[in-house]
């Protein structure tokens, strides 16, 4: 396989498709990660998960917690843990604003996808989110069911 071709098998972007039924999205921030490169390239083979995974704020720097990054195979010198905490990259004023608004409403800090910028920066897509309650979910999965029902309807006419 030539090198083009495994460029174009990596991955564009991980997705934590359960962040937008789980929470309402209020707004949303691009951070860099603090990575080595053995995850790195993990990542770009699709070998990572967004699944469970949160955003705190400790000592004035924001850890993304839970995220799991599967060892890279070929990598025999470091053995890493996978879920281990990784630093994301903001500014201090924009981490006073978050922790600001975190302690203000309530909110939570989600990833929602990470991403590689066209330079191959890996970058996470954090969203401040307030936790939906069951009746929220409720109306969330009829909305989508009644979305479906209208696209057929367009389809058959």
């Amino acid at each position: 396989m030539s090198k083009k071709q495994q460029i174009r098998q990596y991955v564009q972007s991980i997705q934590n498709r359960k962040a937008r039924f789980e929470y309402t999205i209020i707004d949303t921030i691009v951070t860099g990660i603090q990575l080595l490169g053995s995850e790195v390239k993990s990542v770009r083979l699709g070998k990572a998960s967004l699944n469970d995974s949160f955003a705190i704020i400790h000592h004035g720097e924001i850890w993304l917690e839970n995220m799991q990054i599967t060892p890279y195979e070929h990598n025999h010198i470091d053995k890493l843990e996978p879920k281990r905490s990784r630093k994301l990259l903001l500014h201090k004023a924009e981490i006073r604003k978050i922790q600001a608004k975190i302690q203000e409403k309530g909110l939570t800090l989600v990833p929602l996808k990470a991403f590689f910028t066209a330079k191959g920066i890996l970058k996470i897509e954090l969203a401040l989110a307030k936790g939906k309650k069951l009746y929220d979910k409720r109306e969330t999965i009829k909305s989508r069911e009644n979305e479906r029902q209208m696209q057929q309807l367009k389809k058959q006419y």
